[in-house]
């Protein structure tokens, strides 16, 4: 029998149900065969925290994976694949210099008021479904509708869209997996997606140049720096990466770190006794079940790299979650431990592209986390958590919970009616 080769195996365990559910064993695997681990002819693996550090900084590696000569980095398809996240100097300086001055920490900060009154909201209803005894998806009920309703207000989109919009982002979140592990359908399915919402985003952005709002799109629109601006193609190209890297593994974030809480007990109440831990404790469980597992790199020249000879064009896959549990970096990597240092993790990239939403994505994991555990006295699963079918974004479809709120714990209906003002009119055949 022909023995199967290593590219072969790491992708077929990647597609496994074992290591959907727990991938990190299958990384420390790998991680001991070298640190650089070639699967292909022209592709590599990086599992350790130093090299996809030094990597994700390197001045001669490009995230445009248009460069590689694999098969993955040829056959990328849609938009995403030429926006900010995939661009190299000096588009990608002028570009996100120019979106600096709008996405900046001041509007993040200005949106948890926002947040908490999407929060507040949702956690009305899951104590009102708690009281009647019903098990509740804590997926369905919270991780996804605050992140997606946060994005919404920040772009200015209807509410009465949030829900088309869900769709969208859960299809178009599928295209930053290899492509060998989609299939034709699938690329079909996010096709279509990525088309409607590029026309949804356009006549968006067509509303907002004659009646522009206190939103990012109409900010993003009246940016300027020496004359430079950013084009229409350029924003909608933006608005539609805000909603796939800023709403998805928002709601990652928020479902993995609920699960990881609830299956290391002494830690969720040690957060409940101590709530001021929660900001740093955000910090710990993006290193602990990172939302986003892999980012890419593609060598522009031959390089010696990690003591191996990679060739031009050659792909680097940088495994974020393996670097975020280097047992070199951070000790007892495995385990959960809340009051840990843990802002060496990479869980956001790293160097020039370091996610812009980063601080974003903290503030709705403070938020949600701060108020669900001082909410509710009872938390605990209810069920068996299912894992999304996704590679590079690592969350849960379901996670099952019953609750029971904290004695006296008045609800918050009074504050929940402060959700954001949406300025254009839900979307009936285009934006008047």
């Amino acid at each position: 029998m022909m023995q199967m080769s290593l590219a072969d195996r790491f992708f077929v365990d990647a597609m496994s149900t074992t290591f959907r559910e727990d991938p990190y064993p299958h990384y420390e695997t790998y991680r001991s065969q070298d640190r650089l681990l070639r699967v292909a002819d022209t592709m590599w693996f990086s599992f350790g925290h130093v090299d996809v550090t030094a990597m994700l900084r390197h001045p001669k590696l490009s995230s445009d994976e248009r460069r590689a000569t694999t098969e993955v980095g040829r056959s990328e398809p849609g938009r995403l694949a030429t926006s900010l996240l995939f661009m190299d100097p000096p588009d990608h300086t002028r570009l996100r210099s120019l979106v600096a001055q709008v996405f900046t920490p001041k509007r993040m900060a200005d949106l948890r008021p926002t947040a908490a009154a999407i929060t507040a909201k949702l956690l009305d209803e899951i104590a009102a479904a708690g009281t009647s005894g019903e098990v509740v998806d804590l997926i369905r009920s919270l991780a996804y509708p605050l992140p997606v309703r946060t994005i919404c207000s920040l772009l200015g989109v209807p509410e009465a869209d949030e829900r088309t919009f869900t769709g969208w982002s859960r299809a178009l979140a599928r295209s930053l997996d290899p492509s060998v592990l989609r299939s034709a359908e699938l690329d079909a399915t996010i096709a279509d997606a990525e088309r409607d919402l590029v026309e949804y985003l356009g006549d968006l952005l067509s509303f907002r140049r004659t009646t522009p709002g206190d939103d990012l799109l109409s900010a993003l629109l009246a940016v300027e720096a020496d004359g430079d601006r950013i084009l229409p193609k350029e924003v909608v190209d933006l608005a539609l990466l805000l909603l796939v890297a800023g709403h998805e593994t928002t709601v990652n974030l928020i479902g993995n770190a609920v699960l990881a809480l609830l299956r290391a007990p002494d830690q969720l109440d040690l957060l409940r006794r101590s709530p001021d831990l929660v900001a740093g404790a955000v910090d710990e469980l993006l290193r602990f079940d990172s939302p986003v597992q892999m980012t890419q790199r593609v060598a522009t020249e031959d390089l010696d790299l990690a003591g191996y000879r990679v060739r031009a064009g050659d792909e680097i896959l940088l495994v974020l979650g393996a670097a975020n549990r280097d047992p070199s970096v951070f000790a007892e990597p495995n385990r959960l431990n809340v009051i840990r240092d843990a802002r060496r993790h990479v869980a956001f990239g790293g160097g020039s592209h370091h996610c812009l939403g980063a601080s974003l994505a903290r503030l709705e994991g403070q938020v949600a986390l701060s108020a669900l555990l001082a909410r509710f006295s009872r938390l605990e699963l209810a069920g068996r958590p299912i894992r999304r079918p996704t590679f590079t974004l690592r969350g849960l479809e379901s996670l099952p919970v019953v609750v029971e709120e904290a004695p006296g714990n008045a609800r918050a209906l009074g504050t929940a009616g402060a959700r954001c003002q949406y300025l254009p009119p839900a979307r009936t055949g285009g934006f008047e």
